[in-house]
């Protein structure tokens, strides 16, 4: 009898440890497939330019608010369309269209998805701070020494940079186009007005330049640079089927200048990206929100 008690006591362990294995296991498949449920990621591409530095840091601060874990990659122009055709990263906020960057739409287009404009009439040119006494394009080459025959540009594979030396070409300019940074440029024309020196530069608006500086566009009576473009959003194609909930949330992005030149400005005053975009997202919550789908 002792025998059997002790048999029935040993199978009655067991049939609990059985238990206890089993409801171990099925609460971690639980905690498993959970995590896989809220895993979101989103890859972001764009150009180191002050507009599109303060809408990519904004975007992601949105996203991190949509529960994605986001990661921003910079580049130059090219590699931003190639990338996109290529399926290398999910979208960018950084396409300057119909114009600036032309080129690289009728290269790449069909393999990119181009989801919505995101801030309308942005301008490009060349510009010069107000003192200075010619007005177009055309009166540069009778000024040249006062300039020191250059035109002060950004990164060489820019949209503006091909159309400066277009414009360069269309109007006979005795200039060299240098190439440097859209930092560099800006630092450029604040130490030139610093001086009072006279110094023509590829600028394009926004830009939190026009609010720091009395500049002008000088006039381009030739329309090398064309009406004025906008900025779009542009997805990797397959982007809206792999991921409604982020398709959703680019689509509805959209926003204006005053909106993007303050980011702007925090910036060139010496706030981080992170701060910057911050301080423009703690300021707009109902915007935020939009975008989100919340409201």
């Amino acid at each position: 009898m002792k025998r059997e008690i002790k048999i029935l006591s040993v199978l009655i362990m067991l049939a609990v440890l059985v238990m206890v294995s089993g409801c171990t296991d099925q609460d971690t498949t639980g905690d498993t497939g959970t995590e896989e449920a809220i895993t979101k990621e989103a890859t972001i591409g764009y150009v180191l330019w002050d507009g599109e530095i303060a809408s990519t840091n904004v975007m992601k601060l949105v996203l991190e608010e949509a529960g994605y874990d986001v990661e921003i990659i910079s580049m130059d122009a090219g590699a931003l369309y190639q990338g996109l055709a290529d399926s290398q990263f999910d979208f960018t906020t950084s396409a300057w269209l119909p114009q600036t960057q032309k080129n690289y739409w009728e290269t790449y287009g069909n393999d990119i998805d181009s989801v919505a404009v995101n801030l309308e009439d942005c301008r490009i040119g060349l510009v010069v701070p107000t003192y200075v006494t010619i007005d177009s394009i055309d009166e540069l080459n009778d000024n040249k020494e006062q300039f020191n025959g250059e035109i002060i540009g950004i990164d060489p594979g820019a949209g503006i940079m091909s159309t400066t030396e277009t414009a360069i070409e269309n109007y006979s300019l005795d200039y060299e186009l240098v190439a440097s940074s859209s930092a560099g440029m800006a630092a450029e024309l604040k130490n030139s007005i610093a001086d009072e020196e006279w110094v023509v530069v590829t600028l394009w608006s926004p830009h939190w330049a026009f609010n720091s500086f009395d500049l002008k566009y000088l006039e381009d009576p030739n329309g090398i640079y064309g009406e004025a473009d906008h900025v779009e959003t542009l997805a990797r194609v397959g982007l809206a089927e792999d991921d409604p909930e982020l398709y959703g949330i680019i689509s509805r992005f959209q926003w204006t200048h005053d909106d993007i030149q303050s980011v702007m400005t925090d910036l060139s005053d010496g706030m981080s990206e992170e701060e910057a975009a911050q301080k423009w997202v703690d300021a707009n919550p109902e915007k935020v929100s939009e975008w989100i789908g919340e409201n």
